[in-house]
C-alpha cells in the first residue's frame, strides 16, 4: 500500500501507497544522545570506507555511483517493498501515477531471478503480442535477468515510443523459452472496465488504483445507467496489483452504508482508522467480488473491507497477502524514498500481510504450473500480525485450467454463463443467488 503515489505498471511490489511527506533533513538528529545512538557515527564510517575505496581501488570510481549503491543497499535490506529511487526512477514513478508512461504495457512482480507478469495492460503492445499473466520474463534483448540483475533488465522494458525490445519468456506448460519482439508505445492506462450484464448486473473491473480511479468509476457507471436500475454488482479485482489506498478507500465507501474500512498500525500502535461515510452509490446492492492470487495490496484492502462488513461474497483464490504501507518521501535532488511505515488491517483486525484475503467460495485450477509465490515467500517479507482470518467454507469449484493459465478476458459477455471465463461464470451465478 503506497501513500499518495500509484503503483507503476512495471512494478508489482509495493502496491498500495499513501501520501507524500516532505523530506526533513534534520528530523531525528536532535534526539540522538550518544555516539552509539547517533546516526552520524554510521555516516562517518561510511565516509571512511568511501575515502579508502576512492583512494585505493584498482580503478577510478564514480563517487555518486558508490553513494547511490550504498543508499540502495541500506533501504533495500529492510523488506521487499522499501526502496530508494534516483531522479530518473522517481520521475518515472510519478508518471505512472498519472496512468501514462512509455513502454510495452505490463504489470509485473519482481521475485528471485525472474520478472513475473501479473497482467498485460489492455490494448498495449504486450497484450497484442500474446503476453499472459504468469509469464516469467527471464531475459530482455539477449541479457538474462540472472546475469545482469533485475534492475538492469527492468530498465530495458521502458524506452522511447517506436523503439523495439525483445522478451525471453518462460510459460507454464511450454518447454522452450518464448521470444517475443515488441515495439514500445506511449501507454495510457485506464483503470476501470464497466459493463451492464443480463439480469441488471453491473460488471465493474478495477485494474489498479491510480489518480482519479474513483471518479473514473463513477463516470463509467453513469454512462451505463438506464431507466432499469442495477440489481447487483460483480466487482472484479483479479490481477489488480494495488495502487493508491485513498482511491481504494473512496471506492469501498461507495459499497458501505457504515462500518470500518481499514486501520493502520505502526510498531504495535494504531495510527489511523478509516470508516465509511454512508450514502454510497452501491451501498444497498448485493455484491460479489472476484479475486485471484495476483490480487494484492489496495485491492485486498477493498475486498477485506467488504467481506468483513458482510457486504458480499469473495469468489476465487487466496490473494497475494501484501498488507504493508509504503510512504513516499521526497529527497533533495529530485530523488525519492519508498519506505514501509505500517501494516494495514481489515475492520475485524485481520492483518492482510503475509496472509491475504480468503475467499468465501474457492475456485481451484487443476493441473500443474509454476508454483505460486506470495508475499510471505519473498525474501525479507514482514510477518503478519493481528487476528487470524476465518477461512470460509462456502463451496469449491475446479476450473479446467492449469494454475497461472487463468487470464482476465478483455471481452466480457452480457451473459457470463455462456462465456469462456469459468471464474466469472461462478461469480455471476453467486450474484444471481444473492439477488433472488
Amino acid at each position: 500500500m503506497l501513500r499518495g503515489v500509484a503503483l507503476g505498471a512495471l512494478a508489482f511490489a509495493g502496491g498500495a501507497f499513501m501520501s507524500t511527506n516532505p523530506w526533513e533533513p534534520g528530523r531525528g538528529a536532535a534526539s540522538a544522545g550518544t555516539d552509539v545512538e547517533s546516526p552520524y557515527l554510521a555516516v562517518r564510517q561510511l565516509g571512511r570506507v568511501l575515502v579508502r575505496v576512492e583512494g585505493e581501488y584498482v580503478e577510478p570510481v564514480d563517487r555518486a555511483k558508490l553513494v547511490d549503491g550504498a543508499i540502495r543497499g541500506m533501504v533495500g535490506n529492510l523488506d521487499p517493498h522499501s526502496s530508494y529511487m534516483n531522479r530518473e526512477e522517481y520521475t518515472n514513478f510519478q508518471n505512472d501515477t498519472a496512468g501514462r508512461f512509455g513502454g510495452i504495457g505490463i504489470e509485473v512482480d519482481i521475485r528471485g531471478d525472474a520478472i513475473t507478469v501479473i497482467a498485460p495492460i489492455e490494448g498495449s503492445p504486450a497484450e497484442r503480442a500474446g503476453v499472459k499473466s504468469g509469464d516469467r520474463i527471464v531475459g530482455v534483448d539477449g541479457e538474462s535477468v540472472q546475469e545482469k540483475g533485475i534492475d538492469a533488465v527492468m530498465k530495458k522494458l521502458r524506452g522511447d515510443p517506436g523503439t523495439k525490445v525483445k522478451l525471453f519468456i518462460r510459460r507454464a506448460g511450454v518447454n522452450d523459452a518464448l521470444v517475443i519482439e515488441l515495439t514500445r508505445e506511449v501507454i495510457r492506462v485506464s483503470s476501470i472496465v464497466a459493463k451492464r450484464l443480463e439480469g441488471g448486473v453491473l460488471y465493474l473491473r478495477i485494474k489498479q488504483f491510480q489518480t482519479d480511479t474513483h471518479l473514473e468509476m463513477l463516470r463509467a457507471v453513469a454512462r451505463l445507467r438506464t431507466k432499469d436500475a442495477f440489481r447487483g454488482v460483480l466487482l472484479d479485482l483479479r490481477s489488480n496489483p494495488g495502487g493508491l489506498v485513498d482511491e481504494a478507500t473512496e471506492i469501498a465507501d461507495e459499497f458501505l452504508a457504515s462500518g470500518g474500512i481499514y486501520s493502520m498500525r505502526s510498531r504495535g500502535v494504531v495510527v489511523e482508522e478509516t470508516t465509511a461515510q454512508g450514502g454510497g452509490a452501491f451501498a444497498t446492492l448485493p455484491v460479489v467480488m472476484l479475486v485471484n492470487e495476483w490480487t494484492a495490496s489496495a485491492s485486498e484492502l477493498l475486498a477485506g473491507a467488504l467481506q468483513d462488513n458482510g457486504r458480499g461474497r469473495v469468489v476465487g483464490m487466496d490473494t497475494f497477502g501484501k498488507g504493508s504501507v509504503q510512504t513516499i518521501l521526497d529527497l533533495p535532488g529530485g530523488a525519492g524514498l519508498k519506505l514501509t511505515t505500517a501494516r494495514y488491517y481489515t475492520p475485524k483486525g485481520h492483518a492482510i500481510q503475509a496472509d491475504g484475503v480468503h475467499p468465501d467460495v474457492r475456485v481451484v485450477a487443476k493441473g500443474d504450473g509454476f508454483p505460486f509465490l506470495r508475499e510471505r515467500d519473498l525474501e525479507g517479507a514482514l510477518s503478519g500480525e493481528g487476528v487470524p482470518a476465518k477461512v470460509q467454507d462456502g463451496g469449491a469449484f475446479t476450473i479446467d485450467a492449469a494454475p497461472g493459465e487463468i487470464n482476465v478476458p478483455r471481452d466480457v459477455p452480457v451473459n457470463p454463463l455462456f462465456g469462456k471465463d469459468p471464474h466469472l461464470k461462478i461469480g455471476y451465478e453467486e450474484l444471481q443467488k444473492a439477488i433472488k
